[in-house]
């Protein structure tokens, strides 16, 4: 099993309780559907009732007129419940679709809420299997296993007491079966209920193996090290499957139970009233309509009773979304900033993913507004993660970042992200229209606004030569754009954004060599006039640089400007003549 540590998991009486909570919203269509649930449970008891009853009439030699209205009665009520089973499942709906939405959105604004550290440490695939797998779970649960659940308990109940109704004594004859289904029960959901949970945590453990393996794939192949990356999934599918069919294992078993329970039962009603009808204390029509009534038990109490295979599973996923759900909002931060721009400064910056292997070591940085400083050093010198750190989408391990001079651990997130952007070199297309994408930052940005910060980047020409210019669809399945063209919006938001400082961690690293240029001139465009750090991939934006910062082993080791390091002949002087070739 995974050492990380995985994002909370609601108690049972907590999932109930917030369950409870968000259905008791809607107590209007709720109560709506459970009356409609009763009362098809009571139209489904006449047909076993009058059917005895014809059985009777028969034996009684009574005129057709007679059957004839029983007959009525019987289609009347098979009519009356397929109406009410129509409007429980419908109010039902009415009550917990909304419900659901309020979980999902909730779900989803503490899953935007959290800290990246903390999904890194718990994985994104516990993360993506919550707000998929499980959502997707309990959105099903609802319009199947719910109705099924409620319309067979009420079933039971109702057909138990028709049962007592005939005769007492058929009905304890019914119930004789009631300890061979606990039986069965005991021994199943014991035995079943961890199984589901484990079943839903190796579901996350498949999920990031595969996101990781998508995520890394030129790197999984540059290294040749595919094969291992499809033994890893397979080793998670393996054991979310192994797990899986020892359920259904277990499942089975339970079936020739419950069987075993049906036929004990149907052999007491009969047996039961055979001697009562020998002996005179009943009729054959209160007999036959016992049998049926028990009969009638089967579909509704295998449902009940398989239906906990679902049960369990819709609660292990709806106490994996409770989880997430019931997070404690963040502490509220009530930092404020002047109203001109201010340094963004780094003080004594530490930081390590793992305790006591440090990537970052007493870092110091001080950028002004408007300096564009680029920072440059090897693979693993600690650079994004020290821009991830001035963004204020990670917190150091030690040390302090303020910006204006108010560090940015009391500064409220919205404050925070209007005034540092970050880019990176992970780029996505969102789905919807050009516009949209754009005005991600501003919703209520004009179009003139969007077509100014779109100039500012280079990127109105191709835009306009699109289908439908602003309005064209992008995203899975529509207009495709490449890569190049996903980072031109992306650096079009920080436009019309208009943030203080922004920060570039590679964020021309994916363009290729045809759209580097285009990018690198765009990225410059989008600092002018504001503070940036700049991840530099390319040691031609830290030409342009105010000021260079040369990372090694999660240190600066050198500082100064493109012609004094290269002058003093330093680290940045080496990495410069390797890029150049001189």
């Amino acid at each position: 099993m995974s050492t990380r540590h995985l994002l909370p998991i609601a108690t049972r009486q907590e999932t109930a309780g917030l369950a409870w909570r968000l259905v008791a919203r809607h107590r209007l269509p709720l109560v709506a559907s459970i009356v409609s649930f009763v009362l098809a449970g009571l139209c489904a008891l006449v047909a076993p009732w009058m059917l005895g009853h014809i059985v009777d009439l028969v034996i009684e030699g009574a005129p057709a007129r007679e059957l004839t209205t029983a007959a009525v009665v019987i289609g009347v009520a098979a009519v009356g419940g397929g109406l009410f089973t129509w409007a429980s499942v419908a109010f039902l709906a009415r009550a917990g679709e909304p419900a659901l939405a309020e979980l999902r959105e909730d779900v989803l604004d503490k899953a935007l809420a959290l800290d990246s550290a903390r999904v890194e440490a718990a994985g994104t695939g516990d993360l993506l299997s919550r707000v998929g797998d499980d959502a997707r779970t309990v959105a099903s649960s609802l319009t199947e296993i719910v109705p099924t659940l409620v319309n067979s308990l009420v079933l039971v109940a109702f057909t138990a007491a028709g049962l007592f109704a005939l005769d007492w004594r058929l009905g304890l004859a019914g119930l004789g079966a009631l300890p061979f289904y606990v039986m069965g029960l005991r021994w199943y959901l014991p035995k079943s209920g961890p199984y589901y949970a484990r079943e839903r945590v190796a579901q996350g453990e498949r999920a990031q193996a595969m996101v990781s393996g998508l995520q890394g794939a030129p790197t999984v192949r540059a290294f040749g090290m595919s094969a291992d990356q499809v033994a890893t999934i397979e080793d998670r599918s393996d054991e979310a499957r192994t797990i899986s069919v020892t359920v259904f294992r277990l499942l089975t078993r339970f079936g020739a139970r419950s069987n075993r329970a049906e036929l004990i039962g149907l052999l007491l009603v009969l047996t039961t009233g055979f001697l009562l009808v020998r002996a005179d204390s009943t009729t054959v029509g209160a007999v036959t309509a016992a049998a049926l009534y028990f009969h009638r038990l089967f579909n509704p109490i295998n449902a009940l009773l398989y239906i906990f295979d679902s049960v369990q599973s819709t609660g292990a996923s709806l106490s994996r979304l409770a989880g997430v759900s019931l997070l404690p909002p963040p502490p509220a931060r009530p930092g404020s900033l002047p109203a001109a721009p201010g340094p963004l400064t780094l003080a004594g910056i530490d930081h390590a993913y793992v305790e006591g292997r440090p990537v970052l070591s007493s870092v110091a940085v001080t950028i002004a507004p408007g300096e564009r400083v680029a920072l440059v050093g090897a693979t693993g010198a600690g650079k994004t993660t020290l821009g991830a750190i001035a963004a204020g989408v990670l917190p150091p391990t030690s040390g302090r970042v303020d910006l204006a001079g108010t560090s940015l651990a009391e500064l409220p997130s919205s404050v925070l992200r209007q005034r540092v952007s970050l880019i990176n070199q992970d780029f996505y297309v969102f789905a919807g229209t050009v516009r949209d994408a754009v005005t991600l930052v501003a919703a209520d940005a004009t179009d003139d606004a969007v077509r100014a910060a779109l100039e500012t980047v280079s990127a109105l020409g191709w835009v306009e030569a699109l289908p439908d210019g602003l309005d064209t669809v992008i995203g899975g399945g529509a207009h495709p754009l490449t890569p190049a063209q996903a980072q031109h919006l992306a650096l079009a938001r920080i436009a019309l954004a208009d943030p203080w400082f922004v920060v570039l961690d590679e964020a021309t690293a994916e363009a290729g060599s045809a759209g580097a240029r285009d990018l690198e001139r765009a990225a410059l465009a989008v600092t002018e006039g504001r503070g940036a750090l700049v991840v530099a991939h390319r040691l031609t934006q830290s030409e342009s640089a105010d000021r260079v910062l040369v990372m090694h082993e999660g240190r600066v080791v050198e500082e100064g400007s493109h012609d004094e390091l290269l002058r003093s002949g330093g680290r940045y002087a080496e990495l410069w003549a390797a890029w150049s070739g001189s």
